[in-house]
């Protein structure tokens, strides 16, 4: 692991286990149990009676015709706004992506992941000013966080200048 400053590595709350450890076992080898970083804590889980049967429908944005209308432009942006101000996320559809471009970069990603640990080392970091860093459990040391993320991240910093092609891991 590459760590490029003091606050990339902090450990705010002390812990009876190494998470380091942990983490290193669980990648290079195979497991049979959950590891405890990975587990909330009893007392903060939902109990089933709190479960409820709400659907949540967040927002969708469409972005047909907002290159080719001033207001329909300012209507989608005010949307986006919106969206990110209450919400934190949303669905963006008719954005002109083909649906082969995702595809290819949907398997670019699995093929990524796939590789050789030694391959993807050299992208392993937990410092954010890199513009190709390959990183995982990406909350593991947030003192806010009861338990950390499950889940490995290839994050590509795209604006405003992308990476060149020599930057990026090659795929496939």
């Amino acid at each position: 692991m590459v760590v490029s400053s003091t606050n990339d590595f902090q450990v705010t709350v002390k812990k009876s286990y190494d998470k380091m450890s942990e983490l290193k076992t669980f990648d290079d080898a195979g497991i049979d149990k959950v590891p405890q970083i990975f587990i909330l804590p009893q007392k903060k889980r939902l109990k089933s009676s709190d479960t409820c049967e709400t659907q949540f429908i967040f927002p969708l944005i469409d972005l047909e015709g907002i290159d080719e209308d001033p207001i329909k432009h300012k209507e989608i942006v005010d949307e986006v706004r919106d969206a990110s101000e209450t919400w934190g996320f949303f669905q963006v559809v008719k954005h002109g992506i083909p649906t082969s471009v995702w595809e290819e970069m949907l398997q670019g990603t699995r093929e990524f992941f796939e590789q050789d640990v030694e391959v993807k080392k050299q992208y392993y970091t937990r410092d954010t000013t890199k513009r190709v860093i390959d990183t995982s459990n990406f909350d593991l040391y947030s003192p806010s966080v009861p338990a950390a993320n499950w889940g490995d991240t290839l994050f590509c910093l795209m604006a405003p200048d992308p990476p060149s092609p020599q930057e990026l891991p090659a795929c496939g």
